[in-house]
């Protein structure tokens, strides 16, 4: 009995245990997450962000923010913990260690006479002809007269003194850490226990294994459906119109899976007519237009509905009904964005090139969805040749004061930085009717706005000039510097409702061709891992070249102060093409303001193979070539398409002369005419797992 007692007071530690640890890595990662997140979030201070009420700290917004399923888990467990640790040290206090001499009341070494007077005081109060009280029985028989015993006693004061026990000599004791009632075995405890170990140790982990699985074989590691890429990667097209990119961007299965209600279709009637002006319905054909919009998928017209309310900043006016799911839609915009970039700039078959315009395209929806401005201010009209969209990313900036300040010939937005604050204050106030505090905000945005630098070289390692089939290594810093000084910091950006860092795409592509040939994302907000990365390339890069150590030493040094001062590395490799010059451009495209874009020309030079063997390892398969029909009809919808003319639209349109003229070269060589639609729709699947591996 006493042996039963004493496993079932070991359960209450071994659920602690178990309980302990993976909660306490668990909760020790999730303090360091967040207070790394805090230290993070340098937001803009302008009345606009702060009146959004993103960035306000109240304590129901923290109670709000705090009261998440995982958050709340994690604190029943730690209450749950604190009770069992309570309960662990009750329990120590009653079973304590066998000691005559404290049971007795005495100082070890007292003497015999001691030890019978203290015997003596406990039997009148604990004996039981003294004391009817069961529990007094008990404490006078296990305790008192043993202790009594072990002290008086010449052999069990010996065995007392060797084993710690008068008994002597005591077995090894072993028990399971069960309660007690699930280690009787009669009757339904023994069922209890066998169900018990059955679900502990058998389904369990089998439940767990199937969840994982089944979570797995559904998301990517960025959360993101593979049905979704597995769709981005089939509709997405070289010649892919910056407008166009939207009709991709909602096929994600994240949004097919909206549910769209009986209840929605007239908020929904109503939302058609607040942004019907932004949908490019042809106004010759309105209502055969109006008939085939309804008619697509109901989850695709909501989310394109959704989408353009917050491009046009109609969010405001939007039903009730719709307002959770405008959030979950925007929620999910960033991480479908960043995927739909990369299956722009995936390598395909017959070069290994990405494409560059879907890329762009991509980048300016992203950049329209997080400052809510539509697609038509980027068009240009009015004398605004780049539109007037990076205007109006500006707090208290209109159409009507756009038209104010144009009068004054300032018309494209570098115009405007470029003014000195004592200009921009006047024209501000005096034209555009400005008050102090609304000039105050504007400068805390335009200082707020990434001015951007890059550096770009291209080198074989170890060898000099480039040749056919080499390994080309590209070495890219990325500078950014601000007007307040500030290197990782929010974006400006009041009409989007959840916090966004600004990430940065760095794209290597020959414009006339529309090939992507290199992509990489920036962020500068993680400085530490920015000077890891650094330090580390540029390490393996000296150690190649046979530099010393006291070389490498330095090359390191000097890119950790560059990465402290606003830079960023930027490396990766590519393969050399064949012999010829080649004008390429490297772009820095901003996810999430409008105008901050940069793009240098480089030159490339590639010299016919003279050294021997191949440098460049395999080269890629080529696959099945696209059909130039497909080509002609693609070419055919961009023009009867009303597409706004985008910043790299010159380059744009001579990469559609190249494609024009590629296209005909390719009609003498049309020996995989057949089947090229079937083995589109083969490739495109066997592609997109091949995407999602990488």
């Amino acid at each position: 009995m006493a042996a039963s007692e004493e496993n079932s007071s070991l359960f209450p530690i071994f659920i602690l245990t178990i309980m302990a640890l993976p909660l306490v890595p668990y909760t020790i990662a999730r303090l360091c997450r967040a207070a790394s997140k805090k230290t993070k979030t340098i937001h803009c201070q302008c009345s606009s962000c702060l009146r959004s009420g993103k960035y306000r700290k109240s304590i129901f917004k923290r109670i709000s923010n705090f009261s998440t399923c995982s958050n709340l888990t994690l604190v029943l467990l730690w209450i749950i913990m604190g009770i069992l640790v309570y309960y662990i040290k009750h329990i120590s206090r009653e079973t304590q260690p066998f000691e005559p001499f404290n049971i007795l009341g005495l100082e070890p070494g007292a003497s015999d006479s001691e030890i019978k007077k203290a015997y003596r005081r406990l039997s009148i109060q604990y004996h039981p002809d003294k004391n009817p009280d069961p529990e007094a029985n008990k404490y006078f028989v296990e305790f008192i007269s043993k202790a009594y015993q072990a002290l008086t006693d010449p052999i069990s004061r010996e065995n007392f003194e060797k084993y710690g026990h008068p008994d002597g000599r005591q077995g090894l004791k072993m028990g399971i850490a069960l309660p007690q009632f699930l280690l009787n075995i009669d009757g339904a405890s023994g069922g209890i226990l066998l169900l018990g170990i059955v679900g502990v140790c058998i389904l369990l982990p089998l439940m767990m294994a199937v969840i994982y699985l089944s979570r797995s074989s559904k998301y990517t590691g960025n959360y993101v459906m593979h049905q979704t890429l597995s769709n981005y990667y089939y509709y997405m097209k070289p010649s892919l119109a910056p407008s166009k990119v939207m009709d991709v961007f909602i096929k994600a299965q994240e949004y097919m899976e909206i549910p769209v209600r009986r209840s929605q279709d007239e908020p929904l009637q109503k939302l058609f007519v607040l942004v019907r002006s932004e949908l490019n319905l042809d106004l010759k054909n309105i209502k055969q237009e109006q008939a085939k919009f309804w008619k697509q998928h109901p989850a695709l017209v909501k989310t394109e509905l959704l989408i353009q309310a917050q491009l046009t900043r109609e969010a405001a006016e939007i039903p009730t009904a719709l307002q959770d799911d405008l959030r979950h839609v925007l929620e999910l915009a960033p991480r479908l964005l960043e995927e739909l970039m990369k299956m722009a700039t995936i390598p395909r078959p017959p070069h290994g090139h990405g494409w560059l315009r879907p890329a762009i395209g991509t980048v300016e929806l992203s950049q329209s969805i997080i400052q809510a401005v539509p697609f038509s201010a980027r068009k240009a009209s009015g004398g605004f040749a780049e539109g007037i969209a990076p205007f109006l990313q500006l707090p208290h900036f209109s159409e009507s004061v756009i038209k104010k300040i144009a009068r004054k010939k300032v018309r494209t937005f570098q115009e405007l930085q470029d003014m000195t604050l004592e200009d921009r204050a006047s024209l501000l106030t005096q034209v555009a009717g400005f008050s102090a505090a609304e000039v105050q905000d504007v400068e805390h945005v335009l200082e707020m706005m990434p001015s951007i630098t890059i550096e770009v070289t291209c080198e074989t390692e170890g060898e000099e000039g480039i040749q056919e089939g080499d390994i080309v290594t590209m070495h890219a810093w990325v500078m950014l510097k601000r007007g307040n000084g500030l290197i990782g910091a929010l974006p400006h950006a009041p009409f989007f409702p959840f916090h966004k860092e600004e990430n940065f795409w760095v794209l290597l592509a020959d414009s006339l061709s529309n090939d992507v040939w290199m992509s990489q994302k920036v962020s500068f907000m993680d400085e530490a891992a920015a000077i890891t990365a650094a330090s580390k390339a540029i390490q393996e890069t000296k150690e190649g070249s046979g530099a010393t150590m006291k070389e490498i030493n330095a090359a390191v040094r000097e890119a950790v102060e560059k990465v402290k001062n606003g830079s960023r590395l930027i490396m990766g490799k590519f393969q050399a093409p064949a012999e010829g010059s080649y004008n390429l451009t490297s772009y820095c495209l901003c996810d999430s303001w409008i105008g901050c874009d940069k793009k240098t020309g480089l030159k490339l030079k590639v010299l016919k193979r003279s050294r021997a063997g191949t440098r460049g390892g395999a080269v890629l398969e080529e696959g099945p070539a696209v059909d130039d029909g497909i080509e002609e009809e693609e070419e055919e919808d961009d023009e009867v398409y009303d597409d706004y003319e985008s910043e790299y639209s010159e380059d744009e349109d001579d990469g559609k002369d190249a494609k024009k003229i590629e296209g005909k070269n390719k009609k003498k060589n049309s020996t995989v005419a057949n089947g090229v639609a079937k083995g589109k729709r083969e490739g495109s699947g066997s592609s997109s797992s091949d995407s999602e591996d990488e």
